[in-house]
């Protein structure tokens, strides 16, 4: 028998992002009818850092920038885990900035939720590598197009918590991209810091939603791009769905299976495993 621990309160101030964030992830699991025993979100550091403790499933409290590596860890020893890895943006694009590179590229089926409030607020409010204070004014780091420039990447979203709606769907289709094997899922959402970084007013002025363009075309990685590229030197950000490589495509290029499980033989390496635990034992 497992302990079950009763679901916490947050401790977020009141107005927080964070709370949409979490309110979209409990209701993603009901929708999309993921029993709670067969998921596991993990979290990292900071104000969003608890989300787990929040969570009516398996959740796990990773170290400061380790979250994505984490994730994938779990996902390798059980693959039939839906697993959510969810953070901040200075512990994910700062510290754990390497990890999400390489996550990007080996493209495990993990879904990554970053809540941007582009501040340390557990920290007293310094920027975040993502704050907008950087050169002209622009982002000085935007995952999007990071996540752009890296050819392993297949799943990239941002939204925010002041379109719910949009939130909803987004969040549906980041977990059930990584379900259904298609790789790594990273969704940004962008969720204002009410004490530090109180910029609600700004964000529905600064954010391009690209769902409401007939036009666009997500599987177009070059075009998704231009536009980004675009749009930052207007101040502004894209937000929707703006990019998915679709399974097609990936079956077209001959590209093998998100992070195999090949030459993983876990029972080969019980023993051993044992031996190590043993010696934590005092």
């Amino acid at each position: 028998m497992t302990e079950t621990f009763p679901i916490k309160q947050p401790i977020w101030c009141a107005g927080c992002g964070h709370f949409g964030v979490l309110a979209a992830m409990d209701a993603s699991f009901d929708r999309l009818e993921i029993p709670r025993h067969d998921a596991l979100v993990l979290a990292g550091i900071g104000c969003s850092g608890t989300v787990q403790n929040h969570m009516p499933s398996y959740g796990y409290h990773a170290l400061h920038g380790r979250v994505v590596p984490s994730a994938i860890g779990a996902k390798l020893a059980n693959p039939d885990l839906t697993v959510v890895a969810a953070g901040g943006d200075g512990d994910g694009y700062a510290i754990g900035g390497g990890h999400l590179l390489h996550a990007f590229r080996t493209n495990a089926n993990i879904t990554y939720v970053v809540m941007n409030n582009e501040t340390y607020g557990l920290t007293k409010g310094q920027p975040s590598p993502s704050n907008a204070g950087g050169y002209q004014g622009q982002r000085e780091m935007d995952p999007i197009m990071v996540g752009l420039s890296l050819p392993g990447s297949t799943f990239l979203a941002r939204a925010y918590t002041g379109a719910p709606a949009q939130l909803d769907d987004l969040m549906d289709a980041a977990i059930n991209h990584a379900r259904a094997g298609q790789g790594f899922a990273f969704l940004e959402v962008i969720s204002p810091c009410v004490t530090y970084n109180d910029n609600y007013h700004e964000w529905p002025s600064t954010l391009v939603n690209v769902d409401e363009d007939e036009g666009y075309d997500p599987s177009d990685r070059a075009t998704a791009m231009a536009l980004n590229m675009k749009l930052a030197s207007e101040g502004k950000v894209a937000a929707g769905l703006i990019y998915r490589a679709s399974a097609t495509l990936r079956e077209a290029t001959g590209d093998s299976p998100p992070t195999p499980l090949e030459g993983i033989d876990l029972p080969r390496f019980t023993d051993s495993y044992e031996q190590v635990l043993d010696g934590y034992v005092g």
